[in-house]
């Protein structure tokens, strides 16, 4: 008589995998690039945007890290989409409570939550198949200053980039209610304004890339401690 295997893992345990990856995605890039920062010859963070180590010859490093990263967050984004099902996350009493707690506004992060995460990964895959004209000096044999025309590459690069920010920065405050504590709504709105504010107004260049690399790091922090918080609940 034939039996039927059951399936090894539940729709539980898949999401809580799934929702695994936001830490490793958020943890890997910054811990990569500040490896490749630190140790390849003749780059220098000061004069240098951590994207622009997807150059050189070891540049396919920082291409797989855009892109696994991407990879890692948009896993990321569908164990946040399943854990908003009924049956996943909101069934026992324990999840009605805490939803009942987090209102609205919290029950909608997990439906435009995902979307965001979403683009954010989408668009480090782009940010790694797209890569800046060399300058500055980087990699070797650059021009010492900046191009007068950038390549089509670099600007899709530009696009992919900016946008990955945008996306994470409005997720941390789409986010931020989403838990019954003012710590965690603090934490997200802090980390969403303090990325803004080092990416996006028109600061000068001489400081671009220490400002970006500050932003990526906070909001990279935020995105792996999403990951855990949703774990845990």
């Amino acid at each position: 008589m034939s039996t039927i295997a059951e399936p090894t893992t539940s729709p539980a345990t898949g999401a809580a995998l799934l929702l695994g990856c936001g830490a490793v995605a958020g943890a890997l890039f910054p811990v990569v690039s500040f490896t490749q920062a630190f140790t390849r010859t003749g780059f220098d963070l000061r004069r240098h945007a951590i994207s622009a180590l997807t150059l050189g010859d070891l540049g396919w490093l920082q291409t797989a890290n855009f892109a696994l990263t991407g990879l890692l967050a948009c896993a990321f984004a569908l164990g946040v989409r399943r854990a908003a099902r009924p049956g996943v996350a909101e069934t026992s009493a324990l999840g009605v409570r805490r939803a009942a707690r987090t209102g609205v506004a919290g029950a909608s992060a997990l439906v435009i939550g995902p979307i965001l995460i979403g683009a954010y990964g989408v668009a480090m895959v782009g940010g790694g198949v797209f890569t800046p004209d060399p300058a500055l000096g980087w990699p070797a044999g650059a021009p010492a200053g900046l191009p007068e025309h950038l390549s089509t590459g670099s600007a899709l690069h530009t696009v992919f980039g900016a946008t990955a920010f945008m996306s994470l920065i409005v997720a941390g405050l789409v986010f931020a209610r989403r838990f019954a504590s003012r710590g965690w709504t603090a934490y997200s709105v802090i980390s969403s304004l303090a990325t803004f504010v080092l990416t996006v107004p028109p600061w000068g260049e001489d400081s671009a890339s220490l400002r970006f690399a500050a932003g990526a790091v906070l909001i990279h922090a935020w995105l792996a401690a999403l990951s855990v918080r949703l774990g845990k609940h």
